[in-house]
């Protein structure tokens, strides 16, 4: 269960980044390596991986809450 929280986590980050990008220098990176926009197969099975990643953390977090207190 550990090294899926580390690959969602890597996704997350990765698609973070995206996003950053997109959003200070309007440059969509997986529009442009896997070509016609964020309509393509590829580009969407990406930001479905990404969204999975994110909600798989989310999982994770409740489940083991690494914030909570020790008693």
């Amino acid at each position: 269960m550990k090294i899926s929280a580390i690959i969602a986590f890597c996704l997350v980050i990765i698609g973070a980044l995206v996003w950053l990008m997109v959003g200070i220098f309007d440059f969509n990176l997986v529009a442009y390596i896997f070509g016609a926009g964020s309509g393509a197969v590829v580009s969407r099975i990406i930001y479905s991986l990404v969204g999975v990643s994110a909600l798989w953390l989310i999982i994770y977090w409740i489940a083991y809450n690494p914030f909570r207190t020790m008693r």
